[in-house]
């Protein structure tokens, strides 16, 4: 059987655990609103059109802030046309992704949905076909209390109090050609930089994320993030990164360690703003803002998704990339999480893009059911049990050599641990193999095991299962049995099934 072999330190801490790490994101893109959160006449639907079912699951599923209206869609969104009456609301084109935007779902109703799914709006602007006064015209009519032409026209469509919004979007992906408005780093980093000076004069509480690199392949990787740092480093919080996995042809080993490519994504992210930084002489914290992150097919998307998109026809939330999940994405993105809580001493938040429906960990059907893909359960377990403080692991682990990222570790993990417990988040990335991991809990004693759970490829299946709508619970955790604890709660051991995603609860021994 393989072996690894874990130490941890209470004393070896990375950083507390920032909720803010999950989040996600509803973009007015295909049918992540329309027929996925919202759905008049739906069955479950209450009387603002929002389908409860879906609610239900979004509770579940965690997430503390999601990342809205785009995207690609913001680059072209006039943020007025989302605002007072419904049947005053202009239908517009939505060139990003050749649809027909109805704005029938705006900024008032996502944040009463928002409020209902207690969930933090994380607020784009549009800097591709707009910029410094359109952003913020939107920050005032949507924070200022009163008194003024804007903040009284919020309060006459219905909004009294400010909606308080704390994290802002610089625009989004504005390196990629793909993107309404594209910009050079030059230009956008100006534009970012009178934007942000602008919009905190406005309301110096918020927070600011600027736009770096659409992924780590551009051309301009790096050379982007220096020089929109070099405009922005002193009045923005966050600069983003976004990063999408997905399997290649006979290359499920690079596929499985997605999370050793985040890892490096992060880390040069990080040198690139610590030169800045010091060239520039500034003391202060940017924290990396992954608000993008998911496996995505995008090879499908490009061969496939791309020729009904542009065929010539304008519909309303067309149905787009809607991946459908199985054993082997849920394993990666048990991992890429637990790379997010490694990271999180540089990452500040991250958003799972998307929430419903576009590459999304719930589905739903029009006036249908909702449920749960595979990738829904790490995120969800994660969200709830990740507390305290992410302690530095050490890993000891046979290895396997991968196409794309070289030599890495058969298990992938993080660690948590508050007062009361001690939470492990496990993958074993051997596609055949158990594995028998020991856990030296020295530095961090254990007083029993809680509760252990992993979510492998169900009996009888493979790890191509999937959960779909006439089979909605094939794959979901199960209990973790083989997982024993020594008497002086020093050593944990715990045997990993092959291909899987782990968790496991243990008391912390002052606790007991």
């Amino acid at each position: 059987m393989l072996h690894a072999r874990l130490s941890i330190s209470r004393d070896d801490v990375v950083a507390p655990v920032s909720p803010q790490l999950f989040g996600s994101f509803v973009e007015h893109m295909g049918r992540a609103v329309y027929t996925g959160i919202y759905e008049p006449g739906h069955p479950t639907a209450g009387a603002d059109g929002f389908r409860q079912d879906v609610l239900d699951l979004v509770r579940e599923l965690n997430p503390s802030l999601i990342r809205y209206p785009g995207g690609n869609f913001v680059s072209g969104f006039r943020w007025e046309d989302s605002v007072g009456p419904r049947a005053e609301r202009p239908t517009r084109l939505d060139v990003a992704w050749h649809s027909v935007e109805t704005n029938e779902v705006g900024l008032h109703e996502f944040a009463g949905w928002a409020a209902a799914a207690g969930v933090e709006i994380m607020q784009a602007v549009n800097l591709g076909t707009r910029g410094i006064m359109d952003a913020a015209a939107l920050l005032e009519y949507s924070n200022h209390p009163a008194g003024t032409a804007l903040s009284d026209q919020r309060r006459a469509n219905g909004q009294t109090e400010p909606f308080g919004i704390r994290v802002w979007c610089l625009g989004n992906e504005m390196d990629g050609p793909w993107q309404i408005g594209h910009k050079t780093a030059e230009e956008y980093g100006r534009l970012a930089a009178e934007t942000a000076r602008v919009m905190k004069w406005v309301d110096p509480t918020i927070e600011l994320v600027v736009a770096g690199s659409s992924n780590a392949e551009m051309p301009t990787f790096g050379n982007w993030e220096r020089t929109v740092l070099e405009h922005t480093i002193e009045l923005v919080d966050h600069i983003s990164l976004h990063a999408y996995y997905e399997e290649k042809p006979g290359d499920l080993g690079s596929f499985l360690a997605s999370g050793v490519g985040l890892d490096r994504f992060i880390g040069d992210v990080a040198t690139v703003i610590d030169e800045v930084a010091v060239s520039q002489g500034i003391d202060r914290f940017i924290g990396i803002s992954v608000d993008e992150w998911n496996v995505w097919y995008q090879t499908r998307f490009n061969e496939v998704d791309k020729e009904p998109l542009f065929s010539g026809e304008w519909n309303t939330h067309p149905r787009l990339i809607e991946d459908e999940y199985n054993v082997s994405d849920a394993v990666v993105v048990g991992s890429l999480l637990i790379s997010l809580l490694r990271n999180s001493d540089r990452v500040s938040m991250a958003n799972l893009a998307q929430l419903v429906n576009v590459i999304a960990p719930i589905r739903s059907e029009p006036n249908g059911p909702a449920w749960r893909q595979t990738t829904f359960f790490p995120f969800a377990r994660t969200a709830a049990a990740a507390r305290g403080d992410v302690l530095a692991v050490t890993i000891h682990s046979d290895s396997y050599e991968s196409a794309q990222y070289g030599t890495v570790d058969l298990v992938d993990a993080a660690v948590t641990a508050t007062n009361e417990e001690i939470v492990l988040f496990l993958v074993n990335r051997s596609a055949t193999d158990p594995l028998t991991l020991e856990v030296d809990l020295a530095g961090a004693p254990a007083g029993s095991v809680l509760s252990a759970e992993s979510l492998f490829a169900p009996e009888g299946g493979d790890r191509f299962s999937t959960n779909a709508v006439d089979h909605q619970d094939t794959v979901q955790p199960v209990p973790l049995t083989d997982v024993t604890l020594s008497d002086d709660g020093e050593l944990a051991t715990v045997v990993l099934p092959a291909l899987s995603w782990s968790i496991v609860r243990l008391t912390a021994r002052s606790a007991a």
